[in-house]
């Protein structure tokens, strides 16, 4: 039997293949910080955009369907945009969109942020004044001219009165408000003498009237106007020409007023924020704007989204501004207490 060697093999041993190292979470693509900051440009540049329409709205320019008149009658509500934005940055986990998103939500609370506060005055103040656009249809006359009535204020003014509907407002209100004027579609009921009653020509029917108001402080000149309707069309855009016309004339007549208080108040169809209604705002204090609690959104009355209901003064202060219960018409009752 031969012996069996063992010989050791010469061969050079195979080298082992390279091992890739494990790609760490920070360096899969889109997860690390640079991934971070790359993602969510949809988002970012969104609310980069809501920032810019917030500070720069006045620069979108009124041509073809009044884009920039749109914009400002619901401005407020880009923070919906803000929100929106807001959420895609917290999907997309996405640092840059964060940062624009805050932002955006920096500007909005600089913009909108002091409406929501109460900025009432302490103490009552010497006039209340309540403006509602009544309503053509208005099912309830007698209703709403009772919840107008326990208001207390001492000036009702009311817009879009019909045949139908004034002797209902005469009756009603007949005993707290001994003293009224209706011309056209447009009326105010006053706890005090009125003299001087004159309908106003800034529409080819009367919707607009001045009448001189004898109040405990002394004569204040009210004017109560409801200005042209607005139409929101595919085609047309915001169509405004109408509405703008009859303010452009409202303010030539205010401008002329002599006597130094002043109430304007009505359905202007328009927010103040709005560049085509500066005519007849400039120059008056806004009750809501200076003296309300919210952004007192006063239509549609189902659900207010802008406040194109007004109580404006000039040579007197706004102490108190709000909104009045729901009546059988679709804009809601504004109020505002004044002081002299």
């Amino acid at each position: 039997m031969s012996d069996v060697i063992d010989v050791p093999s010469t061969a050079a041993p195979r080298p082992e293949a390279p091992r890739t190292p494990a790609r760490t979470p920070d360096r899969e693509p889109g997860c690390g910080r640079s991934g971070r900051w790359r993602r969510g440009r949809l988002a970012a540049a969104g609310a980069v955009v809501v920032a810019l329409l917030m500070v720069g709205h006045a620069a979108v320019p009124n041509v073809f369907g009044n884009p920039g008149s749109l914009l400002e009658t619901f401005l407020p509500w880009l923070g919906l945009g803000v929100l929106f934005c807001a959420a895609l940055a917290a999907l997309r986990r996405s640092a840059s969109a964060g940062v624009a998103v805050l932002l955006a939500a920096g500007v909005w609370c600089a913009s909108f942020g002091g409406a929501l506060l109460d900025k009432r005055a302490p103490g009552g103040g010497d006039l209340t004044v309540v403006s509602q656009n009544v309503g053509a249809e208005n099912p309830d006359p007698a209703g709403t001219a009772r919840v107008l009535a326990a208001s207390g204020a001492g000036l009702l003014a009311l817009e879009e009165l019909s045949p139908a509907t004034t002797p209902a407002y005469e009756r009603a209100l007949g005993g707290a408000y001994p003293h009224h004027a209706a011309i056209g579609t447009v009326g105010l009921w006053s706890a005090y003498p009125l003299r001087e009653i004159e309908a106003l020509p800034i529409m080819p029917w009367t919707r607009a009237l001045r009448v001189v108001a004898d109040t405990p402080k002394g004569p204040v000149a009210v004017y109560v106007a409801h200005l042209a309707s607005v139409r929101v069309h595919p085609t047309a855009g915001f169509t405004t020409f109408h509405r703008n016309e009859a303010a452009g004339k409202l303010a030539e007549i205010v401008r002329a007023e002599a006597l130094p208080r002043v109430i304007l108040a009505g359905d202007f169809n328009g927010t103040v924020e709005d560049r085509a209604l500066r005519p007849v705002t400039e120059g008056f204090r806004s009750a809501q704007a200076e003296a309300g609690d919210g952004f007192g959104f006063s239509w549609p009355a189902a659900f207010p989204v802008a406040r194109i209901d007004h109580v404006l003064v000039r040579g007197g202060t706004p102490v108190a501004a709000w909104t009045l219960p729901r009546t059988g018409s679709d804009h809601l009752p504004v109020a505002a207490s004044l002081r002299w």
